[in-house]
């Protein structure tokens, strides 16, 4: 008997009611009053306001804290192209996500389209509805398109999850691993074994954190990505192509500080692992089953830093360390679009909160036990209250900086506060 099949399924119909998500009113409609203003004669006010005033829409509409969960379905978190109406119980988990991790309230929308330019035309006139976008489980290279074409013609943040999340969350966890394990980022050897949009994602961001690009050797399903390969290449892998005479996984891996696996399940052996440099750091992301496992990694090699994407092991690279947040930050000074140095400020914000004591909250939400930074620590855990605290005020804060804010903050420590007074409810 498959016993998560049977409690996943049941969860997801629990006391009669198909799926995880419903619409609330957040204003009263008991009387007729009420209904009068909810709706017709009185909803015709703030149309009017909103009509000369289009900022007003911020203060009569629920625009600025709603975000729209979108994909086609030909990516689905480590099942692959299962279509669109497959992947609503996909996004409806972000939808839980949002709301449990950040308060904000998510519509959930499944495309039944694979052409980008249409897919950048329906987000694109519904730009209107949403305070931001987060696009998700969509296939590269489609997803690359769609998302930087969108980032120029739209007016609010858009954020495609599977690219960066995974990216923020390796790099919060590989400046600390680095820091562990006294190496510099920029003398770091790296080997990233997948070049889809989470790899790329992550090479990219590796970079802006002081990784040496010509330091670093990318691999996609036909090996090693070198400068004159003309199998299966796209301008995005280009920017990775080096001058090796490297080939395979198993010649990249030999010397290598960090492998960073965004590809498939047991592609990674013992004397791969054994061939890496003192104290490698290993990010086996595969999900469910990483590239190599856990319990084999740490028999073949015991000065290891291990991440995956499971819980069920230390370091989980967990993707809800980064949107919820991001997107909370973006949305409280009213972003025009998430920049590079919002990324990185989410980063190291993560990095900065897995070096303080772990308070007993955390260590209650997982089962009594405890946790310290080190090599089974390098990033923080989702069920730590203070990460909104940390990241949203750090994204909010680069995006003063850097120019994007629309309604700036001034009063830091009065948002802080916010922030933890608004999330409170959820840590009861």
């Amino acid at each position: 008997m498959d016993v998560l099949k049977e409690k996943a399924l049941r969860y997801h119909c629990l006391d009669g009611k198909p799926g995880k998500v419903s619409v609330v009113p957040t204003k009263p409609c008991a009387t007729a009053d009420d209904l009068s203003l909810a709706y017709t004669p009185g909803v015709a006010k703030p149309v009017l306001e909103i009509a000369e005033n289009p900022e007003a829409a911020y203060t009569y509409t629920s625009k600025g804290n709603l975000v729209a969960v979108i994909s086609n379905g030909t990516a689905i978190l480590g099942l692959g192209d299962k279509g669109p109406l497959a992947s609503k119980p996909v996004m409806e988990g972000k939808g839980v996500l949002f709301k449990r991790f950040a308060d904000i309230d998510v519509f959930d929308i499944e495309l039944n389209e694979r052409d980008p330019k249409k897919i950048i035309e329906m987000v694109k006139a519904m730009e209107p509805t949403f305070g931001g976008v987060n696009l998700e489980d969509i296939k590269g290279p489609e997803c690359f398109e769609i998302e930087q074409e969108l980032i120029k013609i739209c007016n609010i943040p858009i954020f495609h999850d599977d690219q960066h999340g995974t990216a923020i969350i390796s790099t919060a966890g590989l400046m600390n691993a680095a820091e562990i394990v006294g190496k510099k980022l920029s003398e770091l050897k790296v080997v990233v074994n997948g070049a889809g949009a989470a790899g790329i994602s992550c090479a990219k961001m590796f970079v802006a954190a002081g990784v040496d690009i010509n330091n670093i050797i990318m691999l996609d399903s036909k090996g090693v990505i070198y400068k004159g390969r003309k199998e299966t290449m796209t301008k995005e892998k280009l920017e990775f192509a080096r001058e090796t005479t490297m080939r395979t996984l198993e010649e990249a891996m030999v010397g290598a500080d960090v492998f960073m696996g965004l590809s498939v399940a047991d592609c990674v052996t013992p004397d791969m692992l054994k061939s890496m440099a003192k104290d490698p750091v290993v990010f086996a992301m595969s999900n469910p089953n990483p590239e190599i496992s856990y319990e084999l990694a740490v028999a073949s090699r015991s000065d290891l830093i291990m991440a995956t994407g499971r819980s069920d092991y230390p370091n989980q690279i967990n993707n809800v360390l980064g949107f919820p947040f991001i997107f909370r930050g973006a949305l409280d000074v009213r972003a025009s679009t998430i920049t590079e140095g919002m990324k990185m400020a989410a980063a190291k914000a993560l990095a900065e909160l897995a070096k303080k004591e772990v308070p007993e909250i955390v260590s209650k939400a997982y089962g009594g036990r405890k946790f310290s930074f080190g090599r089974d620590y390098i990033v923080p855990k989702p069920f730590d209250p203070r990460v909104i605290s940390y990241e949203a005020v750090a994204v909010a804060k680069a995006a003063c900086e850097e120019g994007v804010a629309k309604t700036p903050i001034t009063d830091w420590v009065a948002y802080e506060k916010s922030l933890v007074e608004r999330m409170a409810p959820y840590w009861v």
